[in-house]
C-alpha cells in the first residue's frame, strides 16, 4: 500500500514538472537584441543576460527603476577594426528614454540616430523604442552615423503602446536650458544620483510621479528647474505644499513653485525672482479629454431629434399617399378624355359593386 502511494506521488510530481516545462516552452521568447551583421560589421562574440549589474554595476538599481528587462553585449569586427556594442532592453520606451537622459551629459554632442542620440569622443549613446544602445568605436569616421542608423533599424521593437514616449517632457521649457542637461526620473535612486534640488521623501514616489529636471542659465545666474507630474491634481496640490514647507527662504537663493493641473513646477537657484517666475509662466497644463462613456448627448439619445424625425416621416408618408391618390384620380379622368372609346364613363350605379342576394 505504501509503495503504491509513493508511486502515485512520484507520478504526480513528474506530471507537474512536465506541465511546467510545457508551459515554459510555450512562452514566447523575446527576439534577440543585437543582429548578427549590420553595415558590414560581423558579430564575433556575444553575452546575454538579465542582470543589470553586468550593464552598469554602479547604476544597476537605477536601471531597474526604469524597467530594465535584459541586455546583450557584443563585439563586432570589420577588416582590422573592432567595436563593442552594449544594448539594454526596458519594459517600454519611457524606460529607455529615461535611461538615455540619465547617461547623457552636457559635454556630449547631439547626434541624429534613431529617436535620440548623443556622443562623447568614440562613444555613442542612442535609443530606439524600448532599447538603449551604447557603442564604443575604435575610431569615428564619416560612415559611423550611417552605420549606427542601420544598427538602429535592426533592433527589435515591441510596438503598440510600449513605444510611446512620456508626455511630460513636452511641458518642459527649452529656452536657456543647458544643452543635454534634462533628466527624466521615475524613482528615488535616479533622483539622488542627478543631484536634484529636492529630496525623494518630499516628492513621495509612492504616488508614482514622473519628473523632468534640468539646469537653466542666463545673464542673471543659474538655477535648477524641476517639473513633476502626479496622477491627480489633488495629489499635486498636497505635494506642492510639502515642497514649499521643505524649502524655506534662504539668503542668496531664489525658490518659487506653482501647480498647474497635475503638474508641480519649481525653480531653485541663484537667479532673480523675476526670471524664476518667467520660467514658471512657461509651464501651463493642457488637459486632453477622451470620452469613453455614454454621455446621453448623442443624436440617438436626444428626444428633440426623435420628434423632428417622426414629423418628417409623417410628412413624407402624407405626401406619398396624396400623390398616389392624385395620380389614380386625375389619371382616370385623363385616360377617359384621351381614349373615350376604350375608357367609357360608367354610371354611378355601374361604378359600384353590388351583390344581388336573393332568397
Amino acid at each position: 500500500m505504501k509503495s503504491s502511494m509513493k508511486l502515485v506521488g512520484l507520478l504526480a510530481l513528474l506530471l507537474v514538472g512536465a506541465t511546467a516545462l510545457a508551459q515554459q516552452s510555450q512562452k514566447p521568447q523575446a527576439p534577440p537584441l543585437l543582429p548578427k551583421m549590420f553595415a558590414g560589421w560581423e558579430l564575433t562574440s556575444q553575452q546575454v543576460g538579465t542582470d543589470p549589474a553586468v550593464v552598469d554595476q554602479a547604476s544597476s538599481k537605477i536601471l531597474q527603476e526604469y524597467g530594465f528587462t535584459d541586455f546583450a553585449t557584443a563585439t563586432y569586427t570589420k577588416d582590422d577594426r573592432k567595436i563593442t556594442v552594449k544594448a539594454a532592453r526596458f519594459a517600454d520606451a519611457t524606460g529607455a528614454y529615461g535611461a538615455f537622459t540619465f547617461y547623457r551629459t552636457p559635454n556630449m554632442k547631439t547626434e541624429s540616430v534613431a529617436m535620440m542620440a548623443a556622443s562623447s569622443n568614440e562613444r555613442v549613446f542612442f535609443f530606439r523604442d524600448d532599447v538603449l544602445v551604447m557603442a564604443d568605436f575604435d575610431r569615428i569616421t564619416a560612415m559611423t552615423g550611417g552605420e549606427l542608423r542601420e544598427l538602429a533599424s535592426n533592433l527589435p521593437s515591441k510596438g503598440g503602446s510600449a513605444v510611446k514616449l512620456p508626455t511630460l517632457p513636452r511641458y518642459f521649457p527649452l529656452r536657456e536650458l543647458v544643452p543635454n542637461s534634462a533628466k527624466f526620473v521615475v524613482g528615488p535612486e535616479a533622483l539622488g544620483a542627478v543631484n536634484a534640488p529636492i529630496s525623494a521623501s518630499v516628492v513621495d514616489f509612492s504616488k508614482q510621479p514622473e519628473i523632468v529636471l534640468g539646469k537653466f542659465a542666463d545673464r542673471s545666474g543659474s538655477a535648477d528647474f524641476v517639473l513633476i507630474e502626479y496622477p491627480t491634481m489633488q495629489i499635486a496640490g498636497d505635494r506642492l505644499r510639502a515642497i514649499e514647507a521643505a524649502n524655506p527662504k534662504q539668503e542668496g537663493t531664489t525658490f518659487v513653485a506653482k501647480r498647474t493641473g497635475p503638474l508641480v513646477a519649481l525653480v531653485k537657484g541663484s537667479i532673480s525672482e523675476g526670471d524664476a517666475n518667467s520660467l514658471l509662466n512657461r509651464v501651463n497644463y493642457d488637459a486632453e479629454v477622451t470620452w469613453n462613456e455614454n454621455t446621453g448627448l448623442g443624436k440617438r439619445d436626444n428626444i428633440g431629434n426623435l420628434v423632428i424625425a417622426a414629423s418628417i416621416l409623417s410628412g413624407v408618408i402624407f405626401l406619398i399617399s396624396a400623390g398616389t391618390g392624385a395620380l389614380f384620380g386625375f389619371g382616370r379622368v385623363v385616360l377617359q378624355r384621351v381614349f373615350p372609346d376604350r375608357f367609357r364613363t360608367q354610371t354611378d350605379e355601374a361604378a359600384f359593386i353590388k351583390l344581388n342576394l336573393k332568397d
